[in-house]
């Protein structure tokens, strides 16, 4: 099968060709004009008028439960089937032709040409990267079931064997984020004194002290090729803070390569799009803004939240991005079009941590009601809610298995005979290191690990969404959570001023 990319996408405009579609798509249409005429319709807004015009309509004055705002939707609701089914083209009673108007007229804000260039690029980097992950879940797909029962078997009882191995103090005052780097060696954590410190893992020693933030550091985040193929004198870390500013980083210097301004509120996390080219930030000022690493520019203001946005991050593909906010309402959006692609509506309070799952359609969302919502961008509703923490969930971080880990052989022979025939010993090698690379392959996605106010870090499978494993630590409150590639480490940055390591009992570190 040939590369998909954006020139030879097919625009394939007969979406509506079958009979079933057209239905479909007439309801959606004729329920869209229903609720565009119930917003012209003059309802009282008195409780007691409300009820007055119900009980002269022939409907209930009241249900169960049903406060005084639910009780005049209903009515507006109940006017509006009227009409439709009397067929009347205009409503019973209308608003002002000026407020009509202005609820009828769409609003554009017209982008520059950095962004639609920017749209292209997105668009030609995310889709053979979909078109490789759809390819590969195809592949799993054919895994006996067996084996898979096997290899879910075998990939918790590493999850289950996860156990402190050291506490570092890390700065003065809380650490805000933790994230390790992609070769796994290096963890940068972020802190509200304004600073951000790089470590090597597992020693725990100071690399280097970042400076040049001037209030609390909210997020960080690596490149995604930092520590591998970038350059230590390129961009290979961002961080945002409460100055409003967003910095760029080398490894080799204490001072940013880069500040970017323009948030008018304090900025919290920050999102590193998957091609490097490309930064993402939530910010208190309601809005999560796009940046162009390579020029420093604002490439896209979004709004979209009635509150402050306070989490941010991309899917793994490039073409989406998820945001969450204070609102406890989170949005996907799709970078491509500038569409909202999915509302996750039904926290009830904020949300505080959003990760996409490297499958690609599920998002896990931590908020401030203690729970971890599950969604699933294919049905477009909330899969699973986990109870998660007795207190706020502060990060949700899904598992990437982006390399084998280093403890792991390449080739390590399991004394299993395939197909109950063994050729010879290279032969058996290569199918076990074959194997293995499937294995690894299929447990990208498996689990998922959270923090809470609570004090604890917790490890969920990604299947049946149970716990599997309770991690403690030694504060009250868990800022923030983090897992390598390779499976081999955890930290988890706290509110007491300092991070820990944990790693699986039989693993060397």
């Amino acid at each position: 099968m040939s590369e998909l990319t954006y020139d030879s996408l097919m625009d394939d405009g007969n979406y509506l060709g079958s009979e079933r579609a057209r239905m479909e798509n007439k309801v959606i249409l004729d329920e869209l004009e229903r609720k565009k005429k119930a917003r012209n319709l003059a309802v009282p807004t008195d409780d007691n008028k409300v009820k007055a015009r119900l009980r002269e309509i022939g409907e209930p004055i009241t249900l169960f439960g049903e406060r005084a705002a639910d009780r005049r939707d209903r009515l507006i609701y109940v006017l509006s089937q009227i009409n439709a089914a009397r067929g009347d083209d205009h409503p019973m009673e209308e608003a002002s032709s000026e407020e009509s108007e202005e609820e009828g007229e769409e609003f554009y804000t017209e982008g520059s040409l950095e962004l639609l260039q920017a749209r292209r690029d997105l668009a030609e980097f995310s889709l053979p990267r979909a078109q490789k992950r759809v390819a590969q879940q195809r592949i799993d797909s054919k895994i006996p079931l067996g084996r898979i029962i096997d290899i879910r078997k075998k990939v918790f009882a590493g999850v289950k064997r996860f156990s402190n191995i050291g506490s570092q103090i890390g700065d003065e005052r809380p650490i805000s984020q933790v994230r390790f780097a992609p070769s796994n060696k290096i963890l940068a954590t972020g802190s509200w004194s304004g600073t951000v410190k790089l470590w090597n893992v597992p020693a725990c020693t100071t690399i280097r002290t970042l400076r040049g933030h001037g209030d609390r550091v909210g997020g960080v985040a690596w490149h995604p090729q930092a520590t591998l193929t970038q350059g230590e004198g390129l961009v290979n870390l961002v961080s945002g803070a409460g100055d409003m500013c967003v910095n760029l980083w080398s490894l080799n210097s204490d001072t940013p390569l880069s500040v970017m301004k323009g948030h008018a509120d304090r900025i919290c996390r920050v999102a590193f799009h998957p091609s490097g080219n490309f930064v993402a930030s939530a910010s208190f000022d309601t809005t999560w803004r796009l940046w162009d690493v390579n020029s420093s520019k604002e490439l896209l203001l979004q709004e979209g939240h009635s509150k402050e946005v306070y989490a941010v991050e991309f899917q793994g593909d490039g073409a989406l991005i998820a945001s969450g906010g204070l609102d406890a309402v989170g949005r996907v959006w799709d970078l491509r079009t500038g569409r909202t692609a999915m509302v996750l509506d039904g926290h009830v309070q904020g949300i505080f941590g959003i990760d996409f799952s490297p499958n690609g359609y599920q998002i896990a969302t931590g908020a401030g009601d203690d729970t971890i919502r599950i969604w699933d961008m294919r049905s477009l509703k909330a899969l699973y809610t986990i109870p998660a923490h007795v207190s706020n969930v502060s990060d949700v971080r899904f598992f990437r298995a982006d390399a084998l880990p280093s403890s792991k052989p390449k080739a390590e022979s399991t004394g299993v005979l395939m197909n109950g025939i063994t050729e010879d010993a290279d032969a058996d090698k290569s199918h076990d290191a074959e194997d293995d690379t499937q294995e690894w392959k299929y447990g990208s996605g498996l689990y998922l690990a959270s923090s809470g106010y609570d004090g604890y870090v917790k490890l969920w499978s990604a299947d049946d969404w149970q716990l599997l494993r309770t991690l403690t630590t030694d504060s009250g409150k868990v800022m923030s959570v983090d897992l390598t590639s390779d499976g081999e480490l955890l930290a988890s940055g706290t509110y007491n001023r300092n991070f820990q390591l944990f790693a699986p009992e039989d693993v060397a570190v």
